[in-house]
């Protein structure tokens, strides 16, 4: 009777501990899986961090140049005056949408400001000299490198931003990230007239 007794305690004794080893060797797993998961989610987040960055230092250089392009026409006193004052505007707003991080916003101001200079095009027909302008020439070359190698870092960015948005609503991907507050981003887009590059040097060709 011992015996019997001390064999079935053995037995059940290990299946506890092999019930155990299955519970920790799951929970070992989970807790590998959550934190390579998590770590990802944190990559992704970064890379969008540092794609948007980039943007903001191409916004900046181009905010910093803008003015310059407004005053040496300015010299040429006819010029008119409200397309200069449209596009310093739009300069404002591109920079404090930029500020706020304001995805919406920015797409708006771009659109205002990529509008803006092309209507200068028009006004600066009337104006031979400002065209010959050495100054002129050098500001336009400079704002067309922006404009164009902007339009390669938005895409770079959205790319970002789908990759991140796609992941996080994956399964079971997206329970570490409502666990964690990882959240979608908002694509940057401009108008339908802004998704080809803007060359400044071809709209100022006669």
């Amino acid at each position: 009777m011992f015996g019997l007794r001390f064999g079935y305690t053995f037995k059940n004794a290990q299946g506890n501990n092999m019930s155990q080893l299955i519970f920790l060797f799951v929970l070992a797993v989970v807790i590998i899986w959550s934190v390579m998961t998590y770590n990802g989610l944190i990559n992704l987040k970064h890379n969008v961090a540092k794609a948007w960055a980039n943007i903001e230092v191409l916004l900046k250089q181009r905010h910093d140049e803008l003015p310059k392009l407004v005053e040496v026409c300015k010299q040429y006193t006819q010029f008119e005056q409200s397309t200069l004052e449209k596009i310093m505007q739009a300069r404002s707003a591109v920079f404090t949408a930029s500020q706020s991080r304001n995805i919406e916003a920015l797409g708006m101001a771009e659109t205002q400001l990529r509008t803006g200079l092309g209507q200068i095009n028009a006004v600066a027909e009337a104006y031979p000299e400002l065209k010959a302008n050495e100054n002129f020439q050098h500001l336009l070359g400079r704002i067309t490198g922006l404009e164009n190698t902007i339009a390669d870092r938005r895409e770079f960015y959205n790319d970002s931003v789908n990759i991140n948005n796609v992941r996080i609503e994956h399964f079971p991907d997206t329970l570490v990230a409502r666990m964690f507050g990882f959240g979608p981003f908002k694509l940057l887009k401009f108008s339908s007239a802004q998704t080809a590059d803007v060359d400044m040097s071809q709209l100022f060709k006669s």
